[in-house]
């Protein structure tokens, strides 16, 4: 009971971890040499996982639609998600990256309604002001004219920006394409489903060959994740070789930086491998939205690391504001 909820919270806590050490590996070797290293880690502890769980280190029973899903949801979900938030961290930081990631939630359930036919309430749409009202309160301020030395007590000030515009287009390119992609991994997920079905296969027991005796269905999610990180390397390695010249020496430099190499393969665990496979084992227990607006939680419990480990000064304003975008995530889907 609640399974899919308790899990969904697990990963806000995983994410959580993921984003504050991602933040500290993106700074130190770039956000695509980071996030090469991630897709690169978790192929191999997916391999393991899967030779473990399935008995052979490859997707087992996958078919073409459920390839063709779970490669579209990489597409969206990694390589233009994980590639805009990863630049987000960069200009505005993880805290104010994962707040901008509640945009996800109306985005799954939009994108849920279209792909999934999920019913989406008429609250939905308070939801979706709440929520961009507390991104709003967070990042603007009251600012001053250029001639406020000299202005009256009537002069009216207008709100400006806290943070670089290019940090807040990464961050809302990050939240809309997580949110699409999670919903494309689902209906993948579906479709791997069927595949087991029409192979026979009974989900409930444990593959033949396999040396950890798990029901097969829990082994699925793992399975996914490793055809969506596929992409996503071959993606980075694309766009690296692309836009750098010196492509190689940047993934040498990377390589040689322990720090943020134990950064990657702390943000992989918690990402890539383990939470973003927990991901989608939730949304098989329960509904999407209620599923994000679970994972929204994260802008929140990240605040005091923030503080406790890169000594930022959070403001009211922003906490208050982190709290009105999450209530928004839940009214939507209430």
């Amino acid at each position: 009971m609640f399974l899919g909820e308790f899990i969904a919270l697990l990963v806000a806590v995983m994410w959580t971890a993921t984003a504050l050490l991602a933040e500290v590996g993106s700074k130190h070797m770039g956000s695509l040499p980071f996030n090469i290293m991630r897709m690169t880690m978790s192929l191999l502890l997916l391999a393991v996982t899967l030779f473990l769980v399935m008995g052979v280190p490859w997707p087992r029973y996958a078919d073409g639609e459920t390839w063709k899903w779970m490669l579209a949801s990489s597409l969206v979900g990694y390589v233009i998600g994980d590639y805009c938030l990863m630049k987000g961290y960069i200009i505005i930081g993880s805290r104010f990256g994962q707040l901008f990631m509640t945009l996800s939630a109306p985005a799954a359930a939009i994108t849920g309604r279209l792909l999934l036919g999920e019913q989406m309430k008429p609250l939905a749409i308070v939801g979706m002001v709440v929520t961009l009202s507390g991104i709003c309160l967070s990042i603007l301020s009251k600012g001053v004219n250029e001639s406020e030395q000299n202005a009256n007590e009537n002069e009216r000030k207008t709100p400006k920006l806290t943070l670089p515009p290019r940090g807040i287009f990464f961050a809302v390119m990050a939240g809309l394409c997580q949110g699409v992609g999670l919903v494309l991994s689902k209906n993948g997920l579906v479709h791997y489903d069927a595949a087991l079905q029409a192979a026979g296969v009974d989900a409930s027991a444990a593959a033949s060959g396999a040396w950890i005796p798990m029901p097969l269905y829990l082994s699925v999610p793992f399975a996914a994740t490793f055809i969506r990180a596929i992409l996503g390397l071959v993606g980075f390695m694309a766009l690296l070789m692309l836009t750098h010249r010196d492509w190689a020496k940047q993934l040498h430099h990377a390589v040689g930086d322990r720090k943020a190499m134990w950064c990657a393969l702390g943000s992989t665990v918690f990402g890539p491998f383990v939470g973003v496979s927990l991901s989608l084992l939730a949304t098989q227990y329960t509904g999407t939205g209620i599923a994000q607006t679970l994972f929204a939680l994260t802008p929140i419990l990240i605040i005091a690391p923030s503080v406790w480990l890169f000594h930022q000064k959070v403001t009211t304003r922003e906490v208050i504001g982190a709290m009105i975008s999450v209530c928004g995530v839940c009214l939507f889907f209430i």
